[in-house]
């Protein structure tokens, strides 16, 4: 995400610009392509996140944890644009901290828009964008799994910001979410996505068409509101039933059981991995 991929200068140039619980059926009322499949219940969180480029160490996870001030950490399973190098981040690792008492949220930075500013590894097109959703979304998959993330478990696709004004490159946008979404959930995981209230969540939750869509939205809104509620810029009626995720805060340089990491805050009310 914009976080951990842009300068601080950048990440809000782009913006203008552009408790645990386990229940089930929650955040499916969205998503489509689900009625054939006989689905886990799904674990959800409602708490405070954070998430960070790189996935920190066992050591750092556990001393984080002593003071209950997050709950939950997103990590980076995979995708050609993630950012970071992840030598912490092992089926071992999952386990360890998931035994600590963490939720974990996967995250997958895939292909980004064809009009988006800036050099990316992967970038979709109008003509690749179907093909592309339908081979990121088994490679999440199989990354996730591989972890020990389950199926049942979320997997929450990275979109960062974009001109979604130019109707070709929103087009193209949604068609590769929609295919990345439809696999995801042929293989059993479910459909999350992150972006931004001005642009690439907008996109999604403005959309008309809701065919595939992601029954799970992270929205980037750095008000420093640790809502979902409050500021949910969306119908009142979208991504209600712990389907939402807020991205409030971000670079908080913060020290907790003696580790040191630069974070970003998360309000959270929706699903996480399954895993142990």
């Amino acid at each position: 995400m914009s976080s951990h991929r842009q300068s601080k200068k950048r990440r809000y140039l782009t913006w203008a610009v552009a408790g645990a619980a386990v229940v089930a059926g929650a955040g499916i009322a969205a998503q489509t392509s689900m009625a054939a499949t006989t689905w886990p219940a799904q674990r959800t969180y409602t708490g405070r996140a954070f998430d960070t480029c790189a996935a920190p160490s066992l050591a750092a996870m556990k001393a984080w944890h002593t003071d209950r001030f997050y709950g939950a950490a997103a990590v980076y399973v995979g995708g050609k644009n993630r950012g970071c190098a992840q030598p912490n981040l092992t089926a071992s690792w999952v386990k360890s901290v998931s035994a600590v008492g963490w939720k974990l949220i996967p995250l997958y930075v895939g292909a980004q828009p064809p009009c988006q500013s800036g050099s990316n590894p992967e970038k979709l097109t109008a003509a690749t964008a179907a093909s592309l959703g339908k081979a990121d979304a088994d490679d999440a998959v199989a990354k996730s799994s591989a972890l020990g993330m389950k199926a049942g478990s979320p997997i929450y696709l990275d979109m960062e910001a974009y001109d979604t004004t130019n109707t070709s490159c929103n087009n193209a946008v949604l068609t590769y979410v929609r295919a990345f979404d439809k696999e995801l959930r042929a293989k059993t995981y479910r459909a999350g996505y992150y972006g931004f209230t001005s642009s690439s969540a907008k996109a999604v939750a403005n959309a008309t068409d809701r065919t595939d869509l992601p029954g799970n939205l992270w929205y980037a809104l750095w008000d420093r509101q640790n809502t979902t509620t409050a500021d949910w810029p969306f119908g009142a009626s979208q991504y209600t039933g712990h389907s939402r995720a807020h991205q409030y805060m971000v670079n908080s340089k913060e020290t907790h059981g003696g580790y040191t990491i630069t974070v970003d805050r998360d309000a959270w009310d929706a699903p996480v991995a399954i895993t142990g």
